[in-house]
């Protein structure tokens, strides 16, 4: 998807459901509602995924991002979230040996549940959403930068992109994804996920979520990593001894590498913490779990080619949204 390279973007992180905090942000950054509309004069927003799950105000969140979407004022891209909610209510291929893409499974309903529970009363509108996030592109390639989810891979990128031009996928695909180790399959994971390795010895990490995993979330861009502790990259820390085991030579050659001199790349899904900053010049995740009292933060992007740190805005999130 070629955007206008003259235009200034808005590139704005996970939003799961806080749809005040997204006003917020919105009128901070100079956006406007006209006409039912959130608008600025000469730019346009960009927004990373994630909107659904978890936080209190969901619907809200989905029309406000929907109508700018529909009304030219913004892009969306797929997250893993609405990647879950499609293949939640997608019917598996017969012989696949499963009823749904993604099963019924207690764990799948947790992660649903607020978006589902929120959507009640309003089921048409909810088959209107699970229609529009087939037109959520997994990736955006704008030339000077790139915007995707969790993780650019071009080596998946770039068969998407022959099978699907503008990044955005069909039910088929979809479908095909409920199918371990295939292409699609991996491109969800890939893309939606970002990288992970397996724990040492069989180990598994219960994290500040509360689920249960045997791999852990990985850097996709450090030039020259020694351990597993320098490629770690997700809210849970490694234990120590884990953190300073050091990688092996295969584990350090099936590493993704995003190189420093590629064009600058924005990510949501990783919950990060603290004051946003670049993770490195062309790199910056914009996902400050905003929905665990963080921050919704928001880059300024123009005709830059290195991130300005001074470029991020973000509102903190202070105490829970009271639902009227």
């Amino acid at each position: 998807m070629m955007l206008d390279p003259a235009r200034s973007y808005d590139l704005i992180g996970d939003v799961h459901g806080c749809a005040l905090t997204l006003e917020h942000l919105l009128d901070r950054l100079g956006y406007h509602k006209q006409g039912g509309v959130w608008r600025h004069p000469s730019r346009m927003a960009v927004f990373l995924g994630d909107i659904i799950d978890r936080g209190p105000r969901i619907r809200e969140a989905l029309h406000i991002v929907h109508d700018m979407v529909q009304a030219g004022q913004a892009l969306c891209i797929m997250g893993n979230h609405e990647f879950n909610a499609l293949g939640w209510s997608t019917p598996a291929l017969p012989g696949s040996g499963q009823r749904y893409v993604r099963e019924h499974t207690p764990r799948h309903a947790r992660l649903l549940n607020e978006t589902l529970s929120q959507f009640e009363q309003h089921p048409g509108d909810w088959q209107d959403f699970l229609k529009w996030f087939y037109e959520l592109p997994l990736f955006i390639d704008a030339g000077r930068f790139r915007v995707v989810h969790a993780c650019w891979d071009a080596g998946l990128i770039e068969p998407l992109r022959g099978l699907f031009p503008n990044g955005c996928v069909d039910e088929h695909f979809l479908q095909a994804s409920a199918e371990s180790g295939s292409f699609a399959c991996t491109v969800f994971d890939r893309l939606l996920r970002g990288t992970d390795m397996r724990l040492p010895h069989g180990m598994t990490l219960t994290g500040g979520d509360g689920l249960t995993r045997s791999f852990f979330r990985t850097k996709f861009w450090e030039d020259n990593p020694q351990t597993y502790g320098d490629i770690v990259f997700q809210p849970d820390a490694l234990p120590e001894p884990v953190a300073r085991t050091p990688l092996s030579p295969d584990e350090k050659n099936n590493l993704l590498r995003y190189g420093v001199d590629e064009p600058l790349l924005f990510v949501g899904h990783y919950w990060r913490s603290g004051k946003p900053a670049p993770l490195r010049p062309n790199l910056a995740c914009l996902d400050y779990s905003a929905v665990l009292y963080g921050k919704l933060v928001a880059y300024r992007l123009d005709q830059e080619t290195r991130l300005d740190p001074h470029k991020f805005v973000w509102v903190d999130v202070e105490r829970p949204e009271v639902v009227r």
